[in-house]
């Protein structure tokens, strides 16, 4: 954060302002803010956290012109909820909810205060919106659907002889749908056939690994919830074992065992958040504002984990601009 940025802590709460922001300016009203984030902490969101902050500066909202409430709930159902209501009960101006759990919680909290969800995988799914065009009701936002094509492509391109993925779901989580429903229609478009594998706790990871080599599955994913992050290290290690290489949502995965990420730039669109915002505060209805399709993608392999798996990067690689390899 900025040196002028200032946060207090309290109970998994954060209540981020600029110096003197609880004194209006020239008399304006200070809009306040609700962000329910989806990690534990800033620290746990820092890039995400500085791009979101940064937004706001530059479209003037410094020195006493907003006040932010922030909670990370660790991805934890309950958590989500109460943090949620407790952000809700608060009055704010705008609430942003980051990632699907967040944003079905902050749904579920209120139809009144005008919602701005960011890194949402299918928000018309997720039955955030009624469409993408015109959303209806008090939630609009980004959306980061494009990914599961990219995800397939750069895996089918590494394992030319790949007929069927697997889903690895953690069942107790609201909403993996959208990501079974993108990963399914993206793998159709390449010919390929999906297999979902379910768990629940550590104790059915290895059941579940089970299933898919039962099944054929050549590779997989996992839907990027809190419990799946949590556990990305066992599931590395059993999917080391099982010779199942997995691709991820995010770059952590490939200091594990994961072989590919392709994802949105959350950086960038956390920053473009601002603009949602800024434009309810001034008066649009968030029902009437389009929802935006994330385009900007970015994609990387590890090769160390590739080799661990057996797989030999692609020559016709070399110099391509939209797949990094580390």
């Amino acid at each position: 954060m900025d040196r002028r940025h200032f946060i207090r802590l309290a109970g998994g709460g954060a209540a981020i302002v600029w110096p003197c922001a609880t004194r209006a300016q020239d008399g304006e009203k200070v809009p306040k803010v609700g962000v329910l984030w989806h990690a534990t902490n800033p620290e746990a969101q820092a890039s995400a956290f500085r791009s979101l902050a940064k937004g706001f500066t530059e479209l003037g909202y410094t020195e006493g012109r907003i006040v932010f409430e922030h909670r990370f709930p660790n991805d934890m159902p309950d958590r989500l909820k109460s943090m949620a209501a407790q952000l809700v009960a608060l009055n704010l101006d705008v609430l942003i909810a980051v990632g699907d759990n967040a944003a079905s919680d902050a749904k579920g909290a209120t139809a009144t205060i005008p919602i701005v969800f960011i890194l949402v995988a299918d928000p018309v799914a997720a039955k955030l919106v009624e469409s993408l065009q015109r959303p209806g009701g008090n939630a609009t936002g980004i959306s980061s659907a494009e990914i599961f094509s990219k995800q397939l492509q750069v895996l089918k391109e590494m394992m030319p002889q790949l007929s069927r993925v697997g889903l690895l779901v953690n069942a107790s989580e609201p909403t993996p749908r959208p990501y079974i429903e993108g990963t399914q229609a993206a793998a159709a478009t390449l010919g390929l056939a999906t297999d979902v594998s379910e768990w629940h706790s550590v104790n059915d990871l290895g059941p579940a690994f089970d299933a898919m080599k039962k099944a054929n599955v050549q590779a997989f994913t996992m839907s990027p919830d809190g419990p799946s992050s949590t556990q990305r290290g066992l599931i590395g290690q059993i999917a080391l074992a099982r010779g199942l290489p997995v691709f991820g949502w995010s770059r952590e995965g490939l200091r594990g065992s994961a072989v590919s990420f392709c994802a949105v730039d959350a950086d960038a669109i956390c920053e473009h958040a601002a603009v949602y915002v800024d434009k309810i505060l001034k008066g649009a209805k968030p029902g009437e504002l389009p929802v935006e399709q994330a385009t900007k993608l970015e994609c990387r392999v590890s090769a160390k984990n590739a080799r661990s798996f057996g797989l030999t990067i692609p020559a016709a690689w070399a110099g391509r601009t939209d797949i990094a390899v580390d």
